[in-house]
Order: C-alpha cells, then structure tokens, then sequence
C-alpha cells in the first residue's frame, strides 16, 4: 500500500510533520510517496507529481488546514481517489485528523477502518465577449465580485435559464455543500449537511435586505453575468485562486462537475461533531 503526502511548504512545522507520517506509515508497512514540493522541503529525492498520485497511491494525505486540502483537489483533477486533511493545528471542516494523531490515521489507512464522503464539487466556464472560453473546478465556490472600485456591481444571474434576480451586490457567491462552511457562511449564506444534493447562491453584502441566500438542486445550470448597467471589470474567482477579469459581454455558466472528492473520516467522526467543535456549539 501507498499514501501519497501533499505538505504546505508556508505551515510552520511542516517539515516535522512530513517526517513524522512518513514514520508512522511505515510502522505499520505503508510506503509514503511525496509530492515534489514536499519532497524539497525534506530535502528528499524522487518527488512526484499530485497528478500521478491516483495511477500509484491508494490514499492521498494533505498536511495542512482547508485550504491546502482546496489546493490539493485542485492539483489532484477529477482523480477518484480517497484524500485526508492532516491538519496542522486545530482540525478544520476538511480535515480527517490533526497533526498530534498520526499512529492513529497510519493504522486506520493500514487495517481500513474509514468511510469515504463524496463532496460534490462545481464546474465553472467562462466565455468571454470574443467567444473565448476557460474552464474550472471549485471544491468550495466560484465569486462573481466588485474589482479594484470601492462601489456596489450590477449583475444578473439565472437559474436553468431563467432569470433569478438583478443584483447590486459586492458579488455573489455560489458554494458547494463543503463552500457553504466557507465564504458563503461568512456573507450570511446557510450551513449546509454534505450529503445534500444541493449547491447555494449567497450575495455579498447586497443592497437589498430582501436579496438573501437561495439553494437550488445541484442538477441546476446557474450564470452569471454583469448587467446593462455594470460598471466593468468585474473579478472571478475559484476558491480563492485564479481569478479573471469579467467584462461586459462575458457571461459565466456553473454546474455540477460530474465527479466528486472522496474525503477520508475516521470512525466515529461526524460533520456534526465538527460543526459543535469549530463552533463552539453545546457548550455549557
């Protein structure tokens, strides 16, 4: 068996860390592999491309917080393969474990003892006014949000071609399950169980009070565009990563990406627990 390790080169203790499941894996006959990057930065020949993981490995771990693990699926494309978040720190949304349980991941990837959650992820195109066009995947969200002014933006957006809503807006945001923990729940959007067939369109900071968060089917086509009247550039962006600059004219369509990120839990690990833990509910 083999455990590919994508490492954060800028998390303190990194370094430590990769050392440290790398030992504990081979205690119990695990073969690590690391991912270039994380091969530099043990100073460790025979790094590998994330790309390759899924053709070598037969586990994933990613040393980090959430957002490693959003780079990480990034870098791991529509690969079926199951991925942990080893989290240096405090265990996050995304993460199967943190850094001061090692044995005890190393001993549940060696005898089996997980379930694998498919978080569903959002395809994102973009066709810009010359008919040119790109294409993305966000684990968490897509942004549709104001450039460099300091003003509100006019945009549209329509839900399986019909027209939702005429927003001046900050932006708006349309998140995953996974995403709704994220930015999304940070602008007023709802939280969201994983396992619901879902995805959420939350406006940032809106003009109207009557423009709140609305869940659709994650069988639904939503685009984005900038209205009539917006004041261009506009800013796109992909959890937090590539962004590109949406003038009049382009128009954005998201869906469903059509496969899912099966994220590694431990048993007796729940979404709920984390939610009580990250957010202090049911404490006395």
């Amino acid at each position: 068996m083999k455990v590919g390790i994508i490492a954060n080169p800028r998390k303190s203790g990194a370094e430590k860390t990769i050392r440290a499941l790398c030992k504990a894996l081979e205690k119990v006959k695990i073969t690590p592999v690391l991912e270039t990057v994380t091969a530099d930065i043990i100073q460790s020949d025979g790094g590998q491309d994330a790309a390759t993981f899924a053709d070598t490995c037969d586990v994933v771990a990613v040393l980090g917080g959430d957002g490693t693990m959003l780079n990480a699926a990034n870098q791991l494309g529509p690969a079926n393969i199951p991925v942990a978040g080893i989290n240096i720190g405090t265990l996050g949304f995304l993460t199967t474990c943190t850094d001061t349980e090692l044995d005890v991941f190393a001993d549940a990837v060696a005898n089996k003892r997980y379930t694998l959650i498919k978080r569903m992820q959002l395809r994102a195109y973009v066709r810009s006014a010359d008919g040119t066009e790109q294409s993305f995947r966000a684990l968490n969200e897509i942004t549709l949000a104001r450039g460099q002014t300091g003003r509100l933006v006019s945009l549209d957006a329509w839900v399986d071609g019909e027209l939702l809503n005429h927003y001046r807006a900050d932006g708006l945001i349309v998140a995953t399950t996974t995403g709704s923990t994220a930015y999304s729940l940070s602008a007023g959007g709802p939280l969201i169980a994983p396992n619901a067939d879902v995805f959420v369109i939350t406006p940032i900071c809106p003009h109207s009070l009557s423009n709140r968060s609305l869940v659709v089917s994650d069988s639904s086509v939503v685009e984005l565009a900038p209205a009539k009247d917006a004041e261009c550039p506009m800013l796109f962006t992909v959890d937090g990563r590539e962004v590109v600059e949406i003038n009049q004219g382009s128009r954005i369509c998201v869906e469903q990406a059509g496969h899912a990120l099966p994220l590694l839990r431990l048993e007796g690990q729940t979404f709920y627990a984390t939610l009580r833990q990250k957010l202090g509910w049911g404490q006395n």
